[in-house]
């Protein structure tokens, strides 16, 4: 037998240069292809535009359509503060100070014939948005500079009425920052729509949506002052919510609370964690069975709900009163 095919051939002993990969590791950000050959790039470097300040001026960005609003703020009186009142929001909202709101939170009835018991839920589009922007006029102006406004909306897709697109663009014509739309996903697979339009053809395939939309303004300002004392969302809390795209199972207490459309209490945690600060006053004028003035409670911000239903305002009391004791 040749000894020499038997016998394993030594590997050859290499060195790693540890310092040097570990310096170029923290010193490289990301990789591309050049020339047919993989490169790794520091990330300022790939990403660097030249005369990028020249060239965000030419393209006329948020500032160009920010309207001045006032920066002085003004006091909610205490007969408002941490109160759920049962009346037209209309009305109420009229009567608030201007910049005395931090953060308005909202679902306004969807117009596709839920029953809410004291409230008409089907009218005319027209009509509808008409109040609607009425309202949220008045939210825009009782909002503080560098306040947002945050809108849940699901489109009703069966009337092709594009909700989210419309009530967006009210906002940014108002003089608002669009900061951004966060998709909630629902995962609710069960919904009362089970055809598909035209089955097996592409006349008319109708398309289903498991999934609702939160869009996101800011008044004046995308920053907002707070202490840092006042932040109470953590880094991986951060890390995961800042991803826009939020897979929340819906509220499973409706028929116990007696409402048919209502924010899950995960929802409202993750918008007043990542948008506003411990203190914070929070409104909420479509306050319904008062899911976002129970979590405003718990997370220490100070709320104002409005409904006029007074079984809802009732339910989001006793909610409140409830998980005091």
């Amino acid at each position: 037998m040749n000894k020499k095919a038997t016998t394993a051939a030594k590997p050859k002993t290499v060195k790693i240069n540890q310092p040097k990969i570990k310096k170029n590791v923290r010193t490289k950000k990301s990789y591309g292809i050049k020339m047919g050959k993989r490169i790794y790039e520091g990330f300022n470097a790939e990403r660097k535009v030249k005369n990028r300040k020249e060239k965000e001026k030419k393209r006329l960005g948020y500032e160009f359509f920010t309207e001045p609003f006032d920066k002085t703020e003004n006091p909610l009186p205490k007969k408002y503060l941490n109160k759920i009142i049962c009346e037209d929001s209309l009305k109420v909202l009229k009567k608030l100070p201007d910049n005395s709101i931090d953060l308005v939170f909202t679902s306004p009835p969807y117009n596709f014939g839920l029953d809410y018991g004291d409230h008409n839920d089907t009218n005319d589009w027209l009509s509808y948005f008409e109040t609607l922007f009425n309202i949220f006029d008045e939210c825009i102006r009782v909002a503080k500079h560098g306040g947002r406004i945050i809108i849940n909306i699901q489109p009703l897709f069966s009337d092709y009425i594009p909700a989210h697109h419309l009530i967006s663009n009210h906002f940014f014509n108002r003089g608002l920052i669009w900061k951004g739309e966060i998709l909630w996903e629902k995962n609710n697979y069960n919904c009362k729509y089970t055809a598909w339009g035209s089955w097996k053809s592409p006349s008319s395939p109708y398309l289903k949506y498991t999934w609702e939309f939160l869009e996101v303004f800011c008044k004046g300002n995308l920053k907002k002052a707070g202490k840092k004392e006042d932040i109470d969302i953590d880094a991986e809390e951060f890390k995961s919510w800042v991803n826009a795209k939020w897979s929340i199972a819906p509220e499973r207490g409706m028929k116990e609370h007696g409402h048919p459309a209502m924010f899950p209490e995960r929802l409202v945690e993750r918008v007043l964690k990542l948008f506003t600060f411990k203190g914070d006053i929070v409104l909420d004028p479509f306050n319904g069975a008062g899911t976002t003035t129970l979590v405003s409670h718990k997370l220490e911000r100070n709320y104002l709900g409005l409904d006029i239903s007074k079984d809802y305002c009732k339910t989001a009391e006793k909610r409140i009163k409830d998980q005091s004791l």
